[in-house]
């Protein structure tokens, strides 16, 4: 049997562990799982590093459990907040898990016939039935409020301004009894998560032990933030989504592409699934070629397939190339409109009269009309310095006419200035 926790210590991805945690993993196939909060109807790529524990630990031979927190997406976790989130309402809810659930079925195997097999829970199905006298007997009594009070998530929203109402004091014994249910029911002695979870996670194995004597494990792995202190995952335009329609394949990837080379070391161990001698390998071609960013481009290249597929991968690099390469003309001409605009997603939009267009404009006055150009003087300058490209062709004459032939789409002009000043034009 493989060993998980080496494999993880290797990766950067244990923070905490319970004593005998390895130990009980070494010993036999064990069923360890994870909670997912509904509270958006997309998981984001902060959400990969649960899923990647998932992954690992079912690649060890054990058994993952993915849980969707149905009934605590209505309670909302303190852990790590500064102040209570808004709750959901149960349409929202119900509509967020049944796409959470689609996105969790990607990434793990759920083959019935597999010992190991995946397998997915609501912990509304035990809760919904659950009645509040029953709840503080069943479970408020095996926990102290002083045993409460003493969690980093409890004591640092009591030192704030906003406090903490009643509902989310209560989150950890709720999380807690859901480890409980599913160590009585499905024989799961793992739970795992973000380090910030580290009480709720303990505070469930103390429920187990007190109310059945049983036995429970755990651990966590460490949160991750970007170079500059901020929060993983969150960019100036938002968070970056797993689902296409929130952000394009193009985007993500191009998140990825886009890491500090120190972010990339980290990232490629977490974030993919080489093995320790490819990116071993991997790092001592990087290191001293750092210009080439062979470890941004496989980070890229690896994440990429895992969410999206191969083919979205390989249209996510041609894009590429169309901004930041020459001769990529044909490439342009290749994209429907949708691609186009994932594209062109951070270029300026500027429109022109497709009636004029029809007619025929010489190049001088359009890039002057369109504002590209704040006069036709400074237009012809460039033009006649040949730093003027339309379509990734350069126009080598100002004496070109723009008319509605070789339009993109039969819409868009792509106008390029210099060497990265990019505007799109459509024609309206």
């Amino acid at each position: 049997m493989i060993n998980l926790i080496q494999e993880l210590q290797w990766r950067g991805m244990v923070q905490d562990i319970m004593p005998g945690t390895e130990d009980q993993l070494m010993k036999e196939m064990t069923t360890g799982y994870i909670g997912f909060d509904p509270t958006a109807d997309s998981l984001h790529i902060g959400s990969l590093v649960p899923i990647l524990l998932l992954k690992h630990l079912q690649n060890c031979g054990h058994k993952p459990i993915a849980l969707i927190g149905g009934a605590t997406g209505m309670v909302g976790d303190p852990s790590g907040k500064s102040e209570e989130r808004n709750l959901l309402s149960e349409e929202v809810l119900n509509h967020n898990i049944i796409c959470v659930k689609a996105q969790l079925e990607k990434f793990l195997d759920f083959t019935a016939t597999q010992p190991n097999a995946a397998e997915m829970a609501n912990n509304y199905d035990w809760f919904k039935d659950f009645t509040f006298l029953n709840f503080i007997k069943e479970v408020g009594k095996y926990i102290t409020v002083n045993y409460m009070m003493s969690k980093d998530s409890v004591r640092k929203r009591l030192e704030g301004d906003n406090g903490m109402s009643f509902t989310e004091f209560t989150y950890q014994l709720v999380q807690g009894y859901d480890f409980y249910w599913l160590n009585k029911n499905k024989g799961c002695k793992l739970q795992m998560g973000g380090s910030d979870q580290w009480g709720n996670i303990v505070t469930g194995t103390e429920i187990i032990r007190k109310k059945s004597g049983g036995e429970a494990f755990a651990f966590t792995c460490p949160l991750l933030t970007k170079a500059d202190g901020g929060k993983f995952g969150k960019t100036e335009k938002g968070n970056i989504w797993l689902d296409a329609k929130k952000t394009s394949p193009y985007q993500f990837y191009q998140f990825w592409l886009n890491a500090a080379d120190a972010e990339a070391e980290k990232y490629i161990k977490i974030f993919t699934l080489l093995s320790k001698e490819e990116i071993e390998s991997l790092l001592e071609q990087h290191r001293g070629n750092e210009h080439q960013r062979l470890l941004q481009k496989k980070l890229a290249e690896e994440v990429t397939c895992f969410v999206h597929n191969m083919a979205e991968y390989t249209f996510a690099v041609k894009a590429s190339e169309i901004l930041f390469n020459n001769d990529t003309a044909e490439i342009l001409q290749q994209l429907n409109e949708a691609q186009l605009l994932q594209v062109m997603e951070g270029v300026p939009k500027v429109e022109f009269s497709k009636v004029t267009a029809e007619t025929g404009v010489d190049v001088v006055t359009f890039l002057a009309d369109t504002k590209i150009f704040p006069s036709k003087g400074e237009a012809r300058k460039m033009l006649l310095g040949g730093g003027v490209s339309i379509n990734k062709i350069k126009v080598d004459s100002i004496e070109m006419t723009i008319n509605t032939k070789g339009l993109l789409n039969e819409k868009y002009l792509l106008v390029q200035k210099g060497k990265k000043n990019y505007y799109l034009v459509m024609m309206n």
